[in-house]
């Protein structure tokens, strides 16, 4: 479905709800630090230029189906409100027929920080509550690194982080992130990750 024109009136960010579980917080992170770096006119373009793509849902509230990061990452930094860009309106839908149609739709994303999938009612109502998963993080780094590439795959980072998930230690990734990404490096290489979306590999030799 094409998105529809954005809204004119900006949207509160701590209204805005989550469609998934979890954000990488070094990602989040990592894009305030960019968010900071912008004088006043650049943020301004920014915003204008990264609209937020929602679904309108039951009792009219608006779901955020991507730039989860983005949205934390301007909520910490204290921005009150931003543009978003209806994809889909169902709000006359109840609230189990909206996850229904959200789930084949591949616009919600149920999964824990342990990569296992729960209740749509366990999803986070607000954007400040998304948990941290360290391995969404690091596939993030992996991808900017070159380890895959970028990919219309619905929440194909989920797939690379949840593949990193089951090939490394947890400890790594939280006490040595460097080394870690160093190892995922390799790993994304490998013919175990052929069937993620992206994958680059094998390396030669």
């Amino acid at each position: 479905m094409a998105p529809r024109d954005p809204l004119l009136t900006p949207i509160p960010i701590a209204e805005l709800r989550p469609t998934q579980m979890t954000v990488g917080l070094r990602e989040v992170a990592e894009k305030r630090r960019r968010w900071r770096a912008h004088d006043a006119d650049k943020k301004a373009a920014f915003l204008g230029a990264h609209m937020i793509p929602v679904l309108l849902g039951p009792k009219k509230r608006f779901y955020v189906i991507d730039h989860h990061h983005l949205a934390r990452a301007l909520l910490e930094e204290e921005v009150e409100s931003v543009a978003v860009t209806v994809v889909a309106d169902l709000h006359h839908l109840n609230k189990e027929a909206f996850w229904t149609v959200a789930d084949h739709k591949a616009w919600v994303h149920p999964y824990d920080v342990e990569g296992r999938r729960v209740a749509f009612s366990k999803i986070p109502k607000r954007i400040a509550d998304l948990a941290d998963d360290p391995f969404r993080s690091l596939a993030g780094e992996l991808r900017r690194a070159g380890g895959f590439a970028k990919d219309t795959t619905p929440f194909s980072e989920f797939l690379w982080a949840d593949f990193l998930r089951r090939t490394m230690k947890h400890d790594t990734v939280e006490n040595d992130f460097a080394a870690a990404l160093e190892r995922a490096l390799r790993l994304s290489k490998s013919p175990k990750a052929g069937y993620l979306p992206g994958w680059c590999g094998p390396i030669d030799g």
